[in-house]
């Protein structure tokens, strides 16, 4: 089988969308790790389009478009018209824009709509999620995959909260720890340390939703 190649496949899917939509694209942009550069074979490719504006039969062409490029189980992502974009929550809009790489435009503007409250605001939403999450996962689920998610999720707040901290956005994980304090890097390797056991024993999945929980409240209450 031939190996994938994320070259190849942009150019393919450049072409496409840019013979159906033209000039009412208004960005186009790579997130994930594929766009932070850490992606593996079994990554997904997480596109970003925005249109001037998107009804359903738009929606209806782009899946068509991404059904005849190849390796099509691994496209994913998001669509949106422009005036929903401008228009999106803030606090959202924040980690959206950082982690987007640009292939076509830029999301300058929308970066510059943001402020700090913005940047609190999903800080504050990150946690408060993650800590609902362990205390569900723990009562009722007690799925490790779940834990390991919520993990990742803490990965995408720490960014915020290293944003507020040191004013740097860190996109790749290993540029992320140097930026944060000894609680926060804690929840960083702790992640990885679920990540690469085969095995979760009982006492790990529970010391590590207890560390996530913990961590989630502090930051729940935190005066920022």
């Amino acid at each position: 089988m031939e190996q994938f190649a994320i070259e190849k496949w942009l150019y393919l899917y450049l072409d496409a969308v840019r013979a159906a939509f033209g000039e009412r694209i208004w960005f186009i942009g790579l997130q994930g790790s594929w766009g932070r550069g850490e992606a593996t074979s079994a990554s997904d490719i997480d596109m970003v389009l925005i249109l001037d504006s998107v009804d359903y039969t738009d929606l209806k062409k782009y899946s068509e478009i991404l059904d005849d490029l190849p390796y099509r189980n691994k496209a994913c992502g998001f669509v949106s018209g422009y005036a929903e974009l401008q228009n999106w929550d803030k606090s959202d809009l924040f980690q959206f824009c950082n982690d987007t790489i640009s292939v076509y435009g830029s999301l300058e503007k929308l970066l510059e709509s943001i402020n700090r409250e913005d940047i609190i605001r999903a800080v504050k939403m990150g946690v408060c999620n993650i800590y609902h999450g362990c205390v569900h996962n723990t009562v009722h689920e007690k799925r490790v995959d779940i834990l390991s998610g919520l993990y990742k999720s803490a990965a995408f707040t720490l960014r915020g909260i290293a944003y507020l901290e040191k004013g740097i956005f860190a996109k790749k994980q290993k540029d992320l720890l140097p930026l944060l304090g000894p609680k926060e890097q804690k929840i960083v390797q702790q992640g990885a340390v679920l990540r690469q056991e085969k095995h979760v024993s009982n006492d790990l999945f529970h010391s590590s939703a207890a560390l996530l929980m913990q961590w989630a409240s502090h930051w729940i209450s935190k005066k920022v």
